[in-house]
């Protein structure tokens, strides 16, 4: 691999058809390009540079296909990751000069179907709240990018389960979930899907053909995603179809040819060729400070880069001197960098087929400082000593403390509403399990935590995490506790019962019973669910143990068993409870027909 890849990275430069002129900063950049990228260890990149309203390059290095030895060109398609956050805030632009939005009233006033996690959130996250990033929500990644939710509706309805970290409008917390509802938003107040808005009001305006919302093509010109892991550059699959919910918040592939026009864009104030396709008033909120990121004090190192803010859909930022607005985007194989300096009129597009890549802002600091004659600055080593924090964790081979239980106490499924599905399982003397989508290696660590890491290709260790397993009171495994997101408390996946009853089942035991005078009623409440209705209590949910037993949630020691007749009819039960054991007679069926009363019994 390492010989095709040197081959390709020496092989590949490519120049659009029409060749453009090299403008004199960009003087020896092939070589530093070069450079970077084997230092990085990437197999190819695609980039774009203009001014005003020329675009000064367009261009791919290195290879889109390390195995076939394929180069990177102008119209080679890249994911652009988070980059695609601008596209979905600059909809809501033009849908808010239409007149039918409005930033700072509720987003529950034009989407009934979006809650969050209590009443008083719903009632006061607005639409600016979202696309800054204020909400008070934390990441939440992990219940998405596990593969739990579907389409867009679907991970609309998982908001409602998702804990805040910090009161609304207090603290910056990039959200992705955000993206995706506003994404919903837009299909609500247009008519049309998201897709569809992006391609017809940017797309297509700006000639941006090649450029898609989440797809690339199944051939051509296209480039593979790649990771740089134990010494060699290994191939990385890209997300698959059913993450397609999350598109608004980061699923654009586009070219350097494309995004080339879309920096025009930016760098001319929303308009193109003298036509405004973003509006003017939004343009300039988008590209404004509407909630401090991190304070980014000026350093040693970079003092003439400082403040750290949060649009629109970009990120603000003093840059060497200069206004620079900007966003970065990492997705399966692929890291992304777009910047500009609107008072310059001057844009980079920096795009990697390497997943997580520092070497993004390495190019794109290098070639920025080219276009403004800065001061040299080695951003290479500086960016480097940054990232070199971000190491796998070691892991603690000592076990202490022996489980509280044997293995297969421990096996089950898990769930929580908006995670998903946990499913641990005994293999070889030890635990191991899925999350949604992803397999789990569990390492015991001490009593009944284990530490826990994803086996799969995106991750490298450093997302270890330690769970634990909970005792309910009868003393059974009765929940998985992770530590998924900082802030809030542990998310918790509580463990399902494998024993299962059929609806038409369940239905044999609904009707009313005589509880020494009063009537309880046993409905049938939804799938694989009864309730036990009783005059004066709130509704107990009952749970099924087997044949004929249930018990009821949330009460220890209380439980229902139903008798049957010599016919298989149930006419009577017994509640179970530590007090004592009452019989019930079954006065009313499920179907409503009276039962013969004449044996009745009080208790």
């Amino acid at each position: 691999m390492r010989r095709l890849f040197s081959a390709a990275l020496l092989a590949s430069l490519t120049f659009a058809a029409n060749a453009q002129k090299q403008d004199n900063r960009l003087k020896g950049l092939d070589t530093m390009i070069q450079r970077i990228l084997k230092e990085w260890n990437v197999p190819g990149v695609s980039i774009a540079v203009v001014e005003k309203n020329k675009i000064l390059l367009t261009r791919g290095y290195g290879s889109r296909d390390v195995a076939n030895n394929k180069p990177v060109t102008e119209n080679t398609q890249f994911a652009i990751g988070s980059c695609t956050k601008a596209f979905t805030a600059s909809v809501i632009g033009t849908i808010m000069q239409e007149g039918v939005l409005d930033l700072d009233v509720p987003a529950t006033n034009y989407l009934p179907t979006l809650k969050f996690y209590t009443p008083e959130l719903s009632s006061k996250i607005t639409v600016r709240d979202m696309l800054c990033h204020r909400t008070g929500l934390p990441r939440h990644d992990y219940s998405w990018y596990s593969g739990n939710t579907g389409g867009r509706d679907s991970l609309l309805y998982l908001l409602r389960y998702l804990e805040p970290s910090a009161p609304l409008r207090q603290t910056f917390q990039y959200n992705n979930y955000m993206y995706a509802a506003l994404g919903s938003l837009v299909e609500k107040l247009s008519g049309k899907s998201w897709e569809q808005q992006i391609m017809e009001k940017f797309f297509i305006p700006l000639g941006m053909s090649r450029s898609t919302t989440g797809n690339f093509n199944k051939e051509g010109d296209f480039s593979y995603g790649y990771v740089y892991r134990d010494h060699t550059i290994q191939p990385l699959h890209f997300l698959p179809e059913n993450l397609q919910g999350i598109a608004p918040a980061g699923a654009v592939v586009s070219t350097a040819k494309d995004m080339a026009t879309w920096l025009l864009l930016w760098t001319n104030q929303g308009k193109l060729n003298g036509k405004e396709i973003i509006p003017f008033s939004f343009y300039q909120q988008a590209i404004s400070s509407q909630m401090i990121a991190s304070a980014n004090l000026p350093s040693k190192q970079a003092p003439d880069f400082y403040f750290f803010n949060y649009g629109l859909g970009w990120y603000t930022a003093s840059y060497r001197g200069h206004y620079g607005v900007g966003h970065g985007g990492n997705i399966n194989g692929f890291s992304s960098f777009i910047t500009f300096l609107p008072t310059d009129s001057i844009g980079v597009y920096v795009s990697v087929n390497q997943n997580n890549s520092p070497a993004t802002r390495v190019l794109s600091n290098l070639i920025l400082d080219r276009m403004i004659s800065a001061p040299y600055l080695d951003w290479n080593n500086l960016i480097k000593m940054q990232a070199g924090g971000n190491s796998a964790v070691v892991m603690n081979n000592s076990k202490q403390g022996n489980p509280s239980h044997p293995l297969t106490a421990y096996t089950g499924v898990y769930k929580h509403d908006a995670y998903g599905t946990i499913t641990i399982k005994e293999d070889n003397n030890n635990l191991a399990g899925t999350f949604n989508r992803w397999n789990l290696n569990l390492q015991h660590k001490h009593y009944n935590y284990y530490t826990i890491t994803i086996d799969d290709a995106a991750f490298d260790g450093s997302e270890a995490m330690d769970g634990e397993f909970s005792i309910d009171p009868d003393g059974n495994i009765s929940s998985l506790k992770m530590p998924f997101e900082s802030g809030v408390k542990d998310i918790v996946f509580i463990k399902q019962r494998t024993i299962v009853a059929k609806d038409a089942d369940l239905k044999k035991y609904t009707g009313e019973y005589d509880f020494n005078g009063s009537v309880v009623k046993v409905v049938f409440s939804g799938v694989g669910l009864l309730k036990a209705l009783v005059p004066g209590q709130p509704e107990y949910e009952m749970i099924f143990q087997e044949q004929d037993l249930f018990t009821l949630k949330g009460i220890k020691g209380v439980s229902i068993k139903f008798d049957r007749d010599a016919s298989g009819n149930i006419n009577s039960g017994s509640f179970i409870q530590p007090n004592g054991i009452f019989k019930v007679n079954r006065i009313v069926s499920g179907e409503g027909n009276k039962k013969n009363n004449s044996n009745r019994q009080s208790f």
